[in-house]
């Protein structure tokens, strides 16, 4: 008979110190794991009395937990009733209280996860990052197909990496295959798939950036600089994304005319597919009304087919803005403010300048779209935007102190 109960994973800690909360499902001496999206540090844990304390949203999700136990026990009940579970190992078990039809199952080697895994993403964006990041292990390793879990240890890792770093120089971008790798090792340990981690022999060292951000005198400086007639229009649009708490060049450029509504802009981000929204200020307006569109809400792709096309062509004339001197034979040569400039400064240099006010970490996360806690507390919370509205006019205010 299978038995069901909650169980707090805390074999793997997530960066933030919290461990998956799942529901353990027992049968014939194995056991497999449905996992609730919840995570909790092991104090917020009853064991005993199987709930969640000492969390500001324990009654909600105490209610949802039971909710999805009893969602489990009567699936399992069902299966008993029909005289089917008896026969069935906990492999299938959990395949039908997911809903996971036994012909469609897969074997389970790391490279049919990575596809299920890639299959689960929604963003299109997101599909190609990770689909990248299998395109290269099929190339360092022909006969991937039977790559198991366990044969991703550390030694396969390091021989990975030597191999990339023959076409990729940059540590940090060989680190973001890594970090997919690793996405696909959390589901599958979250799924009950396998219990082997490389990740903590293996270690993913970053190595420090170049700064990408603006001083507030310097972003001042770059804001009143006369600069040519051609870079005027692509330096409006770095002022747009700053006076839009950072938005991303993509999501800047597919704007719909419709995104804008009593004095609000509000739309779904490329990158992550959730709601967005920021208060349009008046710098930003006076930027939109001189810009305006035929066809999106801003006139970029009523001129550009493509948005990476113009963000190449606006970061080439970001880096060229700067003194024009004449030399021999009346050859202008270029001594550019910022040679490095482009548009991500300017989310970079909004965080920066937001971190100088004293602005909490939670509400510039959320200037700048990015996801507040965990999964199941996003869906329940809906992050004061009047905070995020204050903060915004706090960055412009700090700038314009010197303009």
């Amino acid at each position: 008979m299978a038995t069901l109960k909650f169980y707090l994973d805390t074999r793997h800690a997530k960066k933030d110190g919290t461990f998956p909360l799942k529901i353990k499902i027992a049968q014939k001496k194995e056991a497999k794991f449905v996992n609730l999206n919840v995570s909790l540090k092991t104090e917020q844990w009853d064991s005993m009395e199987n709930k969640i304390i000492n969390h500001k949203r324990k009654s909600m999700l105490n209610s949802y937990i039971k909710e999805r136990m009893m969602e489990v026990e009567n699936m399992v009940y069902s299966l008993m009733k029909e005289g089917k579970i008896n026969s069935m190992d906990v492999t299938s078990i959990k395949n039908e209280i997911m809903g996971i039809p036994e012909e469609e199952e897969e074997q389970s080697t790391f490279v049919s996860q990575f596809r299920k895994f890639i299959e689960n993403k929604d963003n299109p964006r997101t599909k190609d990052i990770y689909q990248n990041t299998l395109n290269r292990i099929m190339d360092f390793c022909p006969d991937c197909e039977d790559l198991k879990f366990e044969d991703i240890n550390k030694d396969w890792l390091t021989r990975f990496d030597r191999y990339m770093a023959k076409r990729s120089p940059s540590k940090n971008a060989r680190n973001i295959h890594f970090r997919n790798i690793r996405a696909v090792f959390n589901e599958a340990i979250d799924d009950g798939i396998t219990s082997f981690y490389p990740f903590r022999k293996f270690k993913i060292k970053n190595v420090e950036t170049p700064k990408r951000s603006l001083s507030v005198g310097q972003l001042r400086e770059l804001f009143n600089f006369p600069c040519e007639e051609y870079e005027e229009k692509y330096l409006d649009m770095f002022k747009l994304i700053f006076y839009l708490a950072g938005i991303n060049i993509v999501d800047l450029c597919h704007l719909k005319k419709t995104d804008l509504n009593n004095g609000r802009i509000e739309y779904y981000r490329a990158k992550t597919s959730r709601l967005y929204s920021i208060k349009v200020e008046p710098e930003a307006m006076g930027i939109i009304e001189k810009y305006k569109g035929v066809n999106w809400l801003l006139d970029i792709l009523d001129r550009y087919e493509d948005y990476r096309d113009y963000a190449r062509r606006m970061n080439c004339a970001l880096k060229s803005i700067g003194y024009t001197s004449i030399k021999k034979h009346g050859r202008k040569v270029k001594n550019p403010l910022f040679p490095h400039l482009t548009t991500y400064w300017a989310r970079h240099t909004w965080a920066t300048l937001a971190a100088e006010l004293d602005i909490p970490k939670e509400t510039i996360a959320a200037a700048l779209g990015h996801e507040i806690g965990s999964p199941i507390t996003s869906i329940y919370i809906n992050f004061d935007q009047k905070k995020v509205d204050k903060a915004n006019r706090m960055v412009i205010d700090y700038l314009k102190e010197g303009l």
